[in-house]
């Protein structure tokens, strides 16, 4: 979740009687529905067109915490007026796997794509590359993302497999 840096938000628990935002048409739409349920807690959902519609909303207070993946939390953070005014606080609420797209039954191409990320992750080559490009000043504005990588994120680098999004535990 984002929120303000002065916010008292910092689990999903907190956001009981207030607005949250997350953005038309994803999946987070799904994982808020299903955390009010569990955790038994009422907010006013509210829904950007898009991911910078969405942030507006938090940024010009017309909703308390923008709930959605943590990079793109990162992302639009790390690109405000302020960066400072914002922190990503609370646990993830589900992870989804992301691949590579390939036509199905191009086993000569899966196994290209499986060995290069296989050898990339072996010599550290990835975790050098995510440093790169989520850790350091990144061209052409210097900004720098600032998403540490997730324990979640290492598993997923250190066990790669082709279990669907159905096959991980999502509270």
């Amino acid at each position: 979740m984002l929120v303000k840096t002065d916010s008292d938000i910092d689990a999903i628990a907190d956001l009981n009687g207030k607005t949250v935002v997350t953005t038309t048409g994803g999946t987070t739409v799904q994982l808020l529905r299903k955390a009010k349920r569990t955790e038994r807690i009422q907010f006013t959902d509210v829904f950007g067109k898009d991911h910078a519609d969405s942030f507006l909303l938090l940024e010009s207070g017309r909703a308390d915490a923008f709930v959605m993946d943590d990079s793109l939390l990162a992302g639009l953070r790390a690109r405000a007026k302020n960066p400072a005014d914002f922190k990503i606080v609370g646990v993830s609420m589900g992870f989804e796997p992301i691949a590579i797209m390939i036509a199905k039954g191009d086993a000569a191409l899966k196994k290209i794509g499986d060995d290069t990320i296989a050898r990339l992750a072996r010599s550290g080559e990835l975790a050098r590359l995510y440093d790169k490009w989520f850790m350091q000043p990144t061209p052409p504005s210097n900004t720098v993302i600032d998403l540490p990588l997730s324990e979640e994120m290492k598993a997923s680098i250190a066990q790669p497999d082709d279990r669907p999004v159905e096959a991980y535990a999502n509270p």
